[in-house]
């Protein structure tokens, strides 16, 4: 089991984070600014990644890029019930 990670002292920020581990998102430390890097489900370097600030200048805003960066990226499984077709 994986080690727990501290939570994130913005309370938007923090949400937005356990929003995209709900869909299968990996959290790893981050390095300089970047708290965490959130890697979505298709672990291959074709990926989508996202850096999550420690000290963002707006924490709304930053979690509102952060989940929208979560509900873009085309790996993620079908949400409706639908099947997704490979391009």
């Amino acid at each position: 089991m994986p080690m727990a990670r501290k939570r994130h002292s913005k309370p938007e920020v923090e949400k937005a984070i356990q929003y995209a581990e709900a869909l299968g998102w990996r959290v790893e430390k981050g390095k300089n600014h970047a708290i965490y890097r959130l890697y979505c489900p298709h672990a291959t370097r074709a990926g989508c990644q996202v850096s999550v600030w420690s000290t963002p200048k707006n924490p709304g805003n930053h979690a509102r890029q952060i989940r929208a960066a979560v509900d873009r990226c085309p790996h993620q499984p079908p949400t409706d019930g639908t099947e997704q077709e490979d391009p």
